[in-house]
This record gives structure tokens, C-alpha cells and sequence, in this order.
């Protein structure tokens, strides 16, 4: 078993990862800054610091860990901190980057680890592309990287990222746009699902110097996803088809995470991760898959009122909500 260092561990993919690796008998440390009353399985190790703090940084480095799991890497100033506190002091350095890295507009269907890093239209793409070519420049760290599509666990899924608000609207009985037509297929995968395979990675000669998806087989349409999470909260939804142009129209902003990520089909092939680590099952029910944002977002309605952007974010869904309903009358 290894002595497995958590940077994040506490997050929406990583906290998974943390129970699984201590499932699996790992010793297992968390560094963050503690800013997250979460609850970590028993023995998990917690080391309260800043990755800005470079000297305590690297301290905790000097420790040796076997495996390091990065989950909170997001620009090029972020990995030449880890290059230079990690280089020389571990066994394998896992990287978790995006698959919204790939390729946009997509050439095929089906998305593999040959489909090139090549995303114009969305920053933290870009930023996540480039801390990976940082990595496999640097001397002395063994790295894996690990590229996951949309992963739930809290956060409810939203075509532009506004996850809870969607939700709030359909409590207010307000109709929600969806990105084009509805229905592109959209992969989603459980946190606990992708923990499985991600853990097995650990201390494998084989995953040294290599990029590895990791997601569900299944996909969903975006009506389905938003029916399902209004099923789910107990209300019925009117869904507003928009073209994603149009979208972008009216918030710019937006051209990110709809152009760069979820106007697109997503679907990946996992065949080069089963061959290091085996097979692996992922929820295949988008109820169940949507169980736990779906609770917990139940939770927090019933102990707060609605987040202050919710009203920002009507007043814009109202534009265009009004805008496309009113084509052809």
C-alpha cells in the first residue's frame, strides 16, 4: 500500500478519491486550507497550508509521498509551484486536468486519448492544457494525467456551470433554456464511480507517463438531465430550446463553457484505462446518478433562502426565455 498525499481532498471529485484510497488501505494525508467543515474517513491525515505559501509548500512535499494527487491545479503558476516542490520527492505525480480540453469543434463522435488538446474558445481549457504541457516537460516527477469529463457529487449539472440556480428557477416555476435542441448526448458520472478506477492508478508502473480518461459509458440528453433534477426536487419544468449562438448573444461570457464544453456531444472511449486497471461499473440510471446533488441540494433549500445571484441570473433567462418564445407568433 502507498502514502498517498491529497492537494484538494475535499472537493467535488477528490473527496470520493480520498474514501476510496482509504477503502483500499492507502495511507492518506489531505493537504488544503481548511476552509471546508467535511467530514474525512478515519486516519486521514489533515495538513492545514496554502499552495501560495511556497516554502510551507514545499515542506510538505519534502515528506516523500509515494502518490500525489493534484485536484486543484487550474493555471501554469499552479504547476510550476508543484514541479518545484514535488519534483524529486515522489513516485508518481497525478495530475487531474479536464476533458474539455479535447478538441473543439469535435471531428468525431467518440472521444479517446488521441483526440488532440485543442480548445480555443475557453480559458480554463487553455490553462489546463497548458499545465499539462508544463508537466510532461518536467525533470524527476513521474506523472499521470487524468482527464475527467462532467463529475457529480454536490453540484447539480448546468449547461453554462450555474448548477443550483436552474433549480431555483424551477421552483419559482420559471421555464429554463437548454443549449440547442435538447437533445446532445452528455456524459455524467458519479464521483464514487470514477474513484474506482482512479485509485487503482495508484503506484502502477504502467499509468507513468500517461494521459487516461475516465468517465461513465453513459450519456443523457440535456432535456433528460433537467427533467430528471426537476423530478427530483418535485415540480414539474418548461424547457426553452435556444441555439447556442444566440445564447452567446446575450451573455458573451458564455461562449466558454457552452462553444468549449457543453454545446458538444461528449462521449469517450474508457477501453485505455479498463486495459490498466481493469473493468469498472458506473451507475447507469440518471436518477440515481443525480441522487446525491439532487439531496443535497433539497437539504440547502430547506435551510436557506435563494443564493443573491438568483436574481441576476432571471433577469437575463427572462430575456431570453422571452426573446426565443416569441419567434413565430
Amino acid at each position: 500500500m502507498a502514502r498517498v498525499l491529497f492537494i484538494g481532498g475535499t472537493g467535488n471529485i477528490s473527496l470520493s478519491c480520498v474514501e476510496q484510497a482509504v477503502a483500499a488501505g492507502h495511507d492518506v494525508d489531505v493537504f488544503n486550507r481548511g476552509a471546508r467543515s467535511v467530514a474525512l474517513p478515519p486516519g486521514v491525515r489533515v495538513v492545514a497550508g496554502d499552495m501560495r505559501d511556497r516554502s510551507g509548500y514545499r515542506a510538505v512535499a519534502t515528506e516523500k509521498f509515494d502518490v500525489v494527487c493534484q485536484f486543484i491545479a487550474f493555471t501554469p503558476a499552479h504547476m510550476q509551484a508543484d514541479i518545484d516542490a514535488f519534483a524529486g520527492n515522489t513516485g508518481q505525480y497525478i495530475f487531474i486536468s479536464s476533458a474539455s480540453v479535447y478538441q473543439k469543434p469535435p471531428l468525431s463522435f467518440v472521444t479517446t486519448e488521441r483526440t488532440p488538446a485543442v480548445n480555443p474558445f475557453w480559458d480554463y481549457s487553455q490553462d489546463k492544457i497548458a499545465c499539462e504541457m508544463l508537466l510532461r516537460g518536467a525533470r524527476d516527477l513521474p506523472w499521470t494525467i487524468i482527464r475527467p469529463s462532467h463529475t457529480v457529487r454536490r453540484g447539480l449539472p448546468a449547461v453554462i456551470n450555474e448548477g443550483d440556480l436552474v433549480a431555483w428557477r424551477m421552483l419559482e416555476g420559471k421555464p429554463v433554456f437548454v443549449a440547442g435542441d435538447g437533445n446532445t448526448p452528455w456524459t455524467l458520472t458519479r464521483s464514487q464511480d470514477f474513484a474506482v478506477p482512479f485509485v487503482r492508478l495508484f503506484g502502477l508502473d504502467a499509468a507513468l507517463g500517461e494521459t487516461f480518461t475516465i468517465t461513465s459509458d453513459n450519456a443523457y440528453s440535456w432535456d433528460d438531465i433537467y427533467r430528471a433534477i426537476a423530478n427530483g426536487i418535485g415540480v414539474e419544468t418548461t424547457l426553452v430550446h435556444v441555439p447556442t449562438d444566440t445564447l452567446i448573444r446575450f451573455a458573451p461570457e458564455w461562449e466558454g463553457p457552452l462553444v468549449g464544453d457543453k454545446s458538444w456531444t461528449a462521449l469517450f472511449d474508457n477501453a485505455k484505462i479498463k486495459k490498466i486497471v481493469g473493468e469498472f461499473a458506473c451507475e447507469p440510471d440518471l436518477g440515481r446518478v443525480l441522487a446525491e446533488p439532487i439531496a443535497h441540494f433539497n437539504t440547502a433549500r430547506a435551510e436557506r433562502e435563494p443564493p443573491p445571484d438568483l436574481a441576476d441570473y432571471d433577469r437575463i433567462v427572462d430575456r431570453i426565455v422571452t426573446a426565443q418564445s416569441s419567434l413565430g407568433h
